[in-house]
């Protein structure tokens, strides 16, 4: 007689404890995380690379907290991983916010305020130019290998920060938000040699206009200043991998120190 196969309820109550609260953590990450959080990227695959990653990641994370999967503190890590995974994607974002930001001063000095159309991915109306340079920084990120260091980041995110039902630090909480200037900073720098060239060239136009008054600013100034900010933009784009490059690398790192910051 061939042997019985049985699973008690305790045994079958550990194996969904082991796959869920990885597959949860790397599921919010996978959300909210550049490139794997857009809207032409469907949420079947979504979710299926997260089934993938927790199936490959789970057996390597070792003893995890015996705790009932249907009770209070069950559900309050559950909370924590989806809590971690987000902000976990969402410090790699920055990146991207700083990109769009540079694109943004850089579509208003050009002109091109009014060249905006709805963007699904944030959900609003963004400038061509801003988008623009969004999708070039995916397609640096995507050259360098950025998806693969984000998938490696993540597994080695459970052993910076097992999962446990100890709350969480909030000097971690402190480091995500205090790394948001950023954006500002790095959007500014990127956008800053349009930006003067620009202003140089209006101040230029406005001195021609009072000692020439006969010049119509209005009828030549939009056009000199969209071509003089295509042509700095295109002298600019050899410049965007050198200059993204170290602030993927600068976001990893970040990312780890938040997951430091977040150990109780």
């Amino acid at each position: 007689m061939p042997p019985v196969f049985s699973v008690t309820s305790d045994q079958l109550s550990v194996w969904m404890v082991a796959f869920l609260w990885p597959f949860v953590r790397m599921l919010a990450l996978i959300s909210t995380a550049p490139v794997f959080s857009e809207k032409s990227v469907s949420r079947t695959v979504k979710v299926g690379l997260a089934v993938l990653l927790a199936i490959a990641i789970a057996p390597t994370l070792g003893a995890l907290p015996a705790v009932p999967l249907v009770s209070a503190a069950g559900l309050w890590i559950l909370v924590q991983q989806i809590l971690i995974g987000a902000a976990m994607g969402f410090s790699m974002k920055m990146v991207f916010a700083m990109v769009q930001a540079a694109g943004e001063y850089a579509g208003l000095q050009m002109g091109l305020s009014f060249a905006a159309f709805f963007d699904p991915t944030s959900g609003g109306q963004t400038m061509v130019l801003a988008r623009l340079l969004n999708v070039i920084a995916m397609l640096i990120f995507l050259a360098v290998d950025g998806h693969l260091v984000l998938i490696a980041t993540l597994a080695e995110s459970f052993h910076t920060l097992p999962i446990a039902d100890a709350p969480l630090a909030a000097s971690g909480w402190f480091l995500l938000v205090s790394a948001g200037s950023q954006i500002f900073l790095g959007g500014l720098i990127l956008a800053l040699p349009l930006i003067a060239t620009l202003l140089t060239l209006n101040l230029a136009m406005g001195i021609l206009n009072r000692v020439s008054p006969q010049f119509s600013i209005f009828a030549v100034g939009f056009p000199i200043t969209l071509l003089a900010g295509i042509a700095m933009l295109q002298l600019l784009m050899q410049y965007m991998g050198p200059f993204l490059e170290p602030r993927f690398a600068a976001g990893f790192t970040s990312t780890l120190e938040f997951l430091q910051g977040l150990r109780p």
